[in-house]
């Protein structure tokens, strides 16, 4: 593809994806807002930090180390909503992973050569590859990981019911819970280290994540967050594709291209 076409092509796309999730957000608070008892300030938050999310992940695709700073703010505010809600799961994983890893990724990429301004613009992170002795040691820990968090996650619930034992959709969806979570563990590492198999999880926490959220709007769980939530992982898997063809570019180019200032 022409440069200058690629650079157009990326706009428009980052641009639909930021203002498309920031439509999809205000509709769904607006309409939250109008429901009794409904935490504003909560909701708001939420909406804000789904934004933040978006454009972190749009800058991730484009190389850019300022998707960190976003990550951050998303992170952060991730970890308030899961605290407040008495997710505490989650709330753990924010605070003591989630948000560490948005610093190491800061200097992870710096170090790489991402941020750095000149005369072209700012320099974009330089991509490598997983080695193939890499692959194997990602694929047996995403198994461990995800065998591990199962076995927790379903003695939870058995915990938090009075059945005999997990029903089959039950068990689906905590089989889909621990591989959304460890592939967003493993997804965060490869990020951080700038590696270009992390899009590949990435396309694969977004699948799961439609699949689960598709889910909790046909059964009617998951409050009246379910259909933004759907929206944005949908968003996001359109954003990881397109930053695989990025990153395929940046990896084979060997050297950091440049955004504008």
């Amino acid at each position: 593809m022409n440069p200058q076409i690629e650079k157009k092509f990326n706009l428009a796309f980052n641009i639909f994806l930021v203002c498309g999730m920031f439509i999809a957000v205000a509709l769904t608070t607006a309409f939250k807002l109008r429901q009794p008892d409904v935490k504003a300030f909560m909701l708001l938050l939420a909406g804000f930090g789904s934004l933040m999310g978006v454009v972190n992940t749009v800058m991730s695709a484009n190389g850019h180390i300022l998707t960190f700073v976003f990550g951050f703010l998303d992170v952060l505010i991730g970890t308030i909503i899961y605290l407040d809600n008495g997710i505490y799961g989650n709330f753990a994983l924010h605070a003591f992973y989630f948000l560490p890893m948005q610093v190491i990724g800061f200097r992870q990429w710096s170090r790489r050569g991402a941020g750095v301004k000149s005369d072209e613009g700012i320099s974009k992170v330089r991509a490598r590859r997983l080695s193939g002795r890499q692959w194997l040691f990602l694929a047996g820990g995403l198994v461990i990981l995800t065998a591990a968090l199962y076995g927790i996650l379903y003695g939870v619930e058995r915990l938090a019911t009075t059945r005999s034992a997990a029903s089959f959709l039950s068990q689906e969806k905590i089989f889909l819970d621990s591989l959304v979570m460890s592939l967003n563990i493993a997804g965060q590492v490869l990020l951080s280290f700038a590696y270009v198999e992390q899009w590949y999880l990435w396309i694969l926490v977004n699948i799961s994540s439609i699949v689960l959220w598709s889910h909790a709007i046909v059964i009617g769980s998951g409050s009246g967050n379910a259909p933004v939530m759907l929206f944005k992982y949908v968003f996001y898997l359109l954003n990881s594709l397109n930053g695989l063809r990025i990153w395929m570019k940046l990896s084979a180019s060997g050297q950091a291209d440049h955004l504008d200032n």
